[in-house]
């Protein structure tokens, strides 16, 4: 069956990333949606504007195209949390985009918009969740459990069986050891190397890794 052509949200620089993906694979491309359409009016590399990110619901029918989520994630993850929703409550179904030199197993499971990035290695038996990103040169080993909304930064390296939670960061250079849980919507900071589990909603950093503690009101 066809694959439906696309459109991709945002024209900032993960969005330039996936683009260049997907012209290399000859994705049908029907133009990039900016919240502020007039941001990139003349498109880029010869993909048309077609308008910001409400015009799409507006102009294409979830039956007749799909969508690509270009919001990054730079210490968070709630922005493209909420375009991803946004435009699943109307009906869009949301691509799956891997670029050509990651290795994937084909006994990993990549969940709905996930995106793999050139150089990234997703090893047997991982999950993925929906919306989530592993971004270049990161690598996920054997059995780990990654939740959706959850960015994976370039150069991360996730050891055997670790665990991510919904929405979480790790930052880019970070190592987690074998059997680690990291909770919700935490974050990693970059070249952390995490020895122990993170609970949700926490930030640590450093080697070995500690929790930043929060500020005294």
């Amino acid at each position: 069956m066809k694959k439906k052509p696309v459109i991709l949200l945002g024209a900032g620089g993960h969005a330039k990333v996936l683009l260049d993906i997907l012209l290399e694979q000859n994705v049908e491309i029907i133009g990039i949606a900016e919240k502020d359409g007039a941001n990139t009016p003349a498109g880029l590399y010869g993909v048309p504007v077609v308008g910001s990110d409400s015009d799409v619901a507006q102009r294409y029918s979830p039956d007749a195209i799909e969508l690509v989520n270009g919001s990054g994630s730079i210490g968070s993850t709630v922005l493209r949390h909420r375009i991803y929703e946004k435009f699943k409550q109307q009906g869009y179904c949301f691509r799956q985009v891997v670029h050509s030199m990651a290795i994937v197993s084909r006994r990993a499971e990549l969940g709905e918009g996930v995106q793999v990035m050139a150089g990234a290695v997703i090893n047997i038996g991982t999950r993925v969740g929906e919306n989530s990103i592993i971004n270049t040169r990161a690598s996920v080993d054997h059995d780990c459990v990654i939740g959706a909304h959850v960015h994976i930064a370039p150069g991360v390296a996730l050891s055997g069986g670790v665990s991510v939670g919904d929405g979480s960061h790790i930052g880019t250079g970070a190592a987690v050891v074998q059997g680690v849980e990291i909770g919700a919507n935490a974050i990693v900071g970059a070249g952390a190397a995490v020895l122990k589990n993170v609970h949700d909603n926490r930030t640590v950093c450093g080697v070995p890794a500690n929790e930043i503690m929060a500020p005294k009101k």
